[in-house]
């Protein structure tokens, strides 16, 4: 009986040990992980959230991508947003940023309802995103722009419009609105080419 149980547990031990050598532990090195670019509308939301948080009456009033040089602003998307909101009640107006992933927020700055810089629009008026604005804007002379210039930077800008009572993502084809080659604004509620901007 002595025996048995001897045997059973040397069988044990031995079934226990593998003929293969140890493979050492390898922690394995996280890859960098790519710079996320999302559409305008999908990066606008994401803040308005984070807005809202802040402030129950946050009412946007403007949309801004910022190019980076991973980003060129292809398709409609971007790196980096930043949009701005203003609160009636607390009569202050606070930029938030999304890029990379994750949303931050700037200072309060006084909000006065009558500067057209400020100029508050209801949220309902945004159907159309920046990669549709951006699919007309090359149909209005980009796509022979980007032929001759392939490495132009495309911004976005949204903004209501007080003169034609509209809100608008301005397609912006160089590295800021005053330098632009090419401007082209397109309606942010049907999506229809409004004007090339001078």
């Amino acid at each position: 009986m002595k025996n048995l149980f001897v045997a059973i547990l040397a069988a044990g031990l031995m079934a226990g040990c593998s003929s293969e050598p140890g493979k050492p532990a390898t922690a394995e090195t996280p890859q960098p992980k790519a710079p996320e670019a999302i559409t305008g509308s999908s990066a606008f939301y994401k803040c308005y959230i984070a807005a809202r948080g802040w402030a129950q009456d946050a009412q946007p009033y403007r949309v801004e991508s910022h190019p980076a040089a991973d980003s060129k602003g292809r398709d409609g998307k971007a790196g980096e947003w930043r949009a701005g909101f203003a609160s009636p009640s607390q009569r202050t107006t606070k930029f938030y940023t999304w890029a990379s992933g994750d949303v931050s927020h700037g200072v309060d700055d006084t909000y006065s309802p009558t500067n057209s810089s400020t100029f508050v629009f209801n949220v309902q008026f945004l159907k159309v995103d920046t990669d549709k604005a951006f699919a007309i804007a090359q149909q209005h002379g980009g796509d022979k722009l980007l032929e001759k210039e392939p490495d132009t930077p495309v911004l976005y800008l949204l903004d209501w419009n007080r003169q034609t009572n509209e809100l608008l993502w301005h397609v912006i084809y160089g590295t800021d609105r005053d330098t632009a080659k090419l401007r082209v604004a397109v309606n942010a509620s049907t999506g229809e080419f409004s004007r090339v901007e001078k």
